[in-house]
């Protein structure tokens, strides 16, 4: 028999029920960047020099803190030009390392997304108990600089074991962005009661698409305003979420900010923006689970 993951059945878009967004909206958008941080010279990581993962070196770490240095403070900088929220998948350990970034993030409003201790272990190979200390770890992290717990996960590498979303849902989250299988949230099945997950793109990524597969600046800043676009026709059908990956070393670099800056103009200025809620994933998964038991796949 073929092996399957059991933890949601097979659902096809076309065949589901329609809702909204609040106030009418029919297309959710959200920018989720990512803050993380890494150890020095250990383990393996994405290089701009190679297709694959690489070696830590003095080179690609440096590289890395550029986003942390400068990147980062250009982007928000654009994202607060266009009044466009964030979700910060946030390595806890960034609190330590750069609490500056976590001060504008804080002032900004946006929401803080859980992403492991550092980016430099991947809980997909950890045991349970080890796994269940990490999420603790960093869950505790961030409500005590936050106020609150985050509600939703993001894994180093969006890697999982096979009980990462059993354990989340047990540590009181209520939502996952790793399994991105769907252009609308759906129920996954846990071994106690069940989590969302809410979609995050794998291919509309600075990483994938620049650092894996080297496509330039101008591809991807039309990558954006393409899923945008054409999401936009789509979502007057059924209700859907568009959203933007971004690393700070990767977009933050001027000659891709640039680009970027456009597409996000694009997309702030168009003119069926009207139809659009500007969201955190939060609110999107908080508004999915007050949505009647049968609207929402595996509900």
């Amino acid at each position: 028999m073929l092996p399957r993951h059991g933890r949601y059945d097979l659902s096809m878009i076309d065949e589901r029920p329609i809702y909204d967004w609040p106030n009418g909206k029919r297309l959710a958008f959200y920018v989720g960047n990512n803050i993380e941080t890494f150890a020095f010279g250990e383990g393996l990581g994405s290089d701009p020099a190679f297709r694959t993962e690489a070696r830590q070196t003095q080179r690609n770490h440096a590289w890395r803190d550029y986003g942390h240095r400068v990147g980062i403070w250009r982007l928000l900088d654009v994202l607060d030009e266009f009044q466009i929220p964030a979700a910060h998948n946030a390595s806890s350990l960034i609190y330590e390392h750069c609490p500056e970034i976590m001060e504008r993030v804080r002032q900004r409003g946006d929401e803080v997304i859980g992403h492991g201790r550092t980016q430099s272990e991947h809980q997909g190979s950890m045991w349970a108990d080890d796994e269940a200390r990490m999420i603790a770890t960093v869950t505790q992290t961030i409500e005590r600089y936050e106020g609150r717990p985050p509600r939703g996960w993001m894994g180093p590498g969006m890697s999982n074991s096979g009980v990462t979303i059993d354990l989340l849902q047990e540590a009181g989250y209520t939502f996952i962005m790793d399994w991105c299988a769907d252009d609308q949230p759906f129920w996954m099945k846990t071994r106690q009661s069940r989590i969302l997950s809410v979609p995050y793109p794998m291919e509309v990524n600075d990483s994938i698409a620049i650092l894996f597969r080297h496509q330039g600046a101008r591809e991807f800043a039309d990558m954006i305003v393409d899923q945008f676009d054409e999401m936009i026709e789509q979502c007057v059908e059924r209700p859907l979420v568009c959203a933007v990956a971004t690393h700070p070393m990767t977009v933050g670099q001027p000659f891709r900010l640039k680009l970027v800056r456009e597409a996000l103009a694009h997309i702030a200025h168009h003119p069926r923006r009207d139809l659009v809620w500007f969201a955190h994933p939060g609110a999107i998964a908080e508004h999915v689970a007050a949505l009647p038991a049968g609207i929402v796949p595996g509900s």
